[in-house]
């Protein structure tokens, strides 16, 4: 299992390199010689920037339920959070690092993934709020080339998503039993069914934590948010404009959304090759190889491998090699147990 993880893993990195040094070809020298260091400079900014929103809305999260923390000891767990969504298929090691790391602070592993899914509810209102306001844009002007009814088929989705949370919550009961059902069905064992059942009841006691919070604090959480995706959905315009491109935000943002998803839906970490692949067909047509090429190679270096980068080191210090051994199919599963046991004690 750990074998396969890292041969996918280097596969999606040689393929995400390789199709936008194929689609550039000999322009993509020429591109990258007339390029000023200014532009990968700012947009390192852009992502520190980023990464200050998430900081503020863990920090207001931690509040709302009594704990606190400071700057300093929070921007390592978003970074090394940050690094587990990109090193891991589909993202699915962020969940574990975000509630895993949180411990360290006296949260619970319910609680901290309680907050994790608080998390992933203001983005989707955050995906909700800017696909609607695109769509608007787009039937207000409808002579630009924005594939309108996607975003209205993604927003709908997202909308979809959000309301299946919100009637889980409110029928939690019924979700639990037709839950257990279906896990009698499929080939899982009877310990293993009542872990995962025990796991569900105890999230839904921590985000019973979560809805006390107070309108304003929610607010607060939903503005980091939205100021954490503006930002890094706004870096794929900057690379354009500063390669001399001239292409709307908005379908900036529409070729990152849909790069995104096609990339998660690969499974290779960090989506690789998926997402270079999807973002060259719809840049290409309008900005040609080249250009093509290196604002692909920009866009993935700030949104994909300045995070592995910055974010690696602080995932080794604070997580270190018994959590990643859990995201990479590691043997040891006494461990894993014990690490993703409900009452582990948090970690200093």
């Amino acid at each position: 299992m750990k074998r396969r993880f890292w041969l996918l893993a280097l596969f999606g990195l040689a393929v995400g390199l390789g199709i936008p040094l194929l689609l550039g070809g000999r322009e993509l020298a020429a591109v990258f010689h007339g390029l000023s260091w200014h532009l990968p400079a700012f947009l390192t900014l852009m992502i520190f920037i980023a990464w200050q929103f998430n900081v503020a809305r863990v920090k207001l999260l931690l509040g709302g339920l009594g704990k606190k923390a400071g700057y300093l000891r929070l921007l390592p767990v978003v970074m090394a959070t940050e690094f587990a969504y990109c090193a891991t298929p589909g993202g699915a090691g962020g969940h574990l690092t975000y509630a895993y790391l949180l411990e360290r602070f006296g949260i619970t592993m319910p609680q901290g993934l309680a907050l994790c899914a608080t998390d992933q509810v203001m983005d989707i209102l955050f995906f909700l709020s800017a696909t609607g306001g695109i769509l608007l844009y787009t039937l207000l002007a409808p002579t630009d080339l924005h594939p309108a009814w996607q975003l209205l088929g993604f927003g709908l989705l997202l909308l979809a998503v959000l309301a299946a949370i919100w009637v889980a919550i409110l029928y939690f009961r019924p979700f639990l039993a037709g839950c257990n059902r279906l896990l009698r069905r499929l080939p899982v064992s009877a310990a293993r069914r009542r872990r995962l059942l025990r796991a569900l009841i105890d999230f839904y006691r921590g985000l019973q934590l979560v809805r006390r919070f107070s309108p304003l604090r929610l607010l607060g959480v939903y503005l980091g948010s939205f100021g954490y995706w503006l930002l890094r959905y706004s870096v794929l315009y900057v690379v354009v404009r500063g390669l001399g491109g001239r292409l709307s935000w908005s379908y900036c943002f529409l070729v990152q959304m849909l790069a995104h998803t096609v990339g998660q839906a690969t499974m290779i970490p960090g989506g690789s090759g998926g997402a270079e692949a999807s973002s060259g067909l719809l840049l290409a047509p309008v900005l040609g190889g080249g250009q093509t090429a290196a604002a692909i190679l920009l866009w993935r270096f700030a949104t994909f491998y300045l995070y592995l980068l910055a974010g690696g080191p602080a995932f080794a210090l604070l997580a270190g090699a018994r959590l990643w051994r859990q995201l990479t199919g590691g043997r040891d599963r006494q461990a894993d147990d014990r690490l993703l046991s409900p009452n582990s004690p948090g970690r200093d």
